[in-house]
């Protein structure tokens, strides 16, 4: 979390202040014999700088008034009075309190207009993120309760035979419209908790194998297009993770995978244990990503240029989160055979199953 010292109370800054230019203009006394009082000057005003960087208006020209008076009456010969009698050093005086004061007020102002300017392109990318959300949200949500609507509707006219056929088709167009409608409104429910820091691990521990045929057979349609392998690693330990979190991860990649390759394309998932973290690799045998691309893959509502209609561009941003929740990381590359390449790599504790027999 940045700091804000402009949050600061107004009696605070004023402490600070005094005490900066108070302790920098004892350290400059006490070296006056080698920088020499114009030196002194030089190092007045880029405190006075600084404060003006962090605080307020006021406070900033009372340093700019006290820093002159300081370095007149300590500094500028002769000492310990007002009067200046070197026509070079009154001229100098008045440049002083002339920079710092314009600098103080110059400073202050870049800053605030600066800050306006960061809260108006901020506002703007949030207007333009809500955008993207209610376009997709548009398209993600109404198509599937279109498809839901119009076979309910067949199904339930009685003028009309339907064949058992077409009932089985009409359910299937149902149970996909439906698993489509739930997995967008579980990506705005953990977009939600992600956002507002209310996701909290479920640590239990889990068989990795199991996990991943259990994601896989969830994927019962996408199997029927595309082909995953998976080989079962024998010497993994069972591992304490969020079993529903890592779960959900997984599936939002293999679910990517299937809407960016073509039908018949192959996704392999490899999973091992390496210095106390599981690595979890999913690849494909697709197009792989633009180079360019890459970096923003992981972003919320992101979506790569030139693709299908669809989606909201939430799962790998969600998918990243949940990785994180666990103190571990997600990386997307292309593979150099060609295809898209992930690696989740998370912290786990392991052990195998007779030491949990004995826990």
């Amino acid at each position: 979390m940045v700091f804000n010292f402009r949050r600061i109370p107004f009696l605070f800054q004023y402490t600070i202040t005094l005490l900066l230019i108070v302790t920098s203009s004892v350290l400059c006394y006490l070296t006056t014999d080698i920088i020499g009082y114009k030196a002194v000057a030089l190092i007045l005003l880029v405190v006075v700088s600084l404060l003006a960087m962090l605080f307020d208006i006021l406070p900033v020209l009372l340093a700019a008034l006290l820093s002159a008076l300081i370095w007149n009456f300590f500094f500028i010969p002769p000492t310990f009075t007002f009067h200046i009698t070197d026509g070079e050093d009154a001229l100098l005086f008045l440049l002083y309190f002339l920079i710092a004061s314009v600098n103080a007020v110059l400073t202050v102002k870049i800053r605030i207009a600066e800050k306006k300017a960061r809260d108006k392109e901020e506002k703007e990318n949030t207007i333009k993120l809500y955008d993207t959300l209610l376009n997709s949200l548009s398209h993600e949500l109404r198509t599937p309760i279109a498809a839901i609507l119009g076979a309910v509707e067949i199904l339930k006219e009685k003028n009309v035979n339907v064949s058992e056929d077409v009932k089985n088709e009409l359910l299937s167009e149902i149970d996909i419209a439906g698993n489509r409608l739930n997995r967008q409104v579980e990506n705005l429910l953990n977009m939600s908790r992600l956002e507002t820091g209310m996701l909290k691990l479920n640590l239990d521990w889990c068989d990795l194998n199991e996990l991943m045929y259990s994601i896989i057979q969830k994927n019962t349609l996408q199997t029927q297009t595309h082909q995953f392998e998976f080989t079962e690693n024998e010497t993994l330990p069972l591992v304490k993770i969020d079993a529903g979190l890592v779960r959900q991860s997984i599936y939002n990649i293999l679910y990517n995978a299937v809407q960016y390759t073509p039908k018949g394309s192959v996704i392999k998932i490899a999973i091992a244990i390496q210095d106390e973290k599981g690595i979890i690799t999913i690849s494909d045998n697709g197009k792989g990503f633009p180079e360019d691309e890459i970096p923003f893959l992981f972003d919320k509502f992101y979506r790569l240029p030139h693709t299908q209609s669809g989606g909201t561009g939430l799962g790998l941003s969600i998918t990243k989160g949940f990785v994180e929740a666990h103190g571990g990381t997600i990386t997307a590359d292309n593979a150099p055979l060609g295809g898209a390449v992930f690696t989740i790599s998370i912290p786990m504790e392991t052990t195998f199953i007779n030491n949990l027999k004995n826990e």
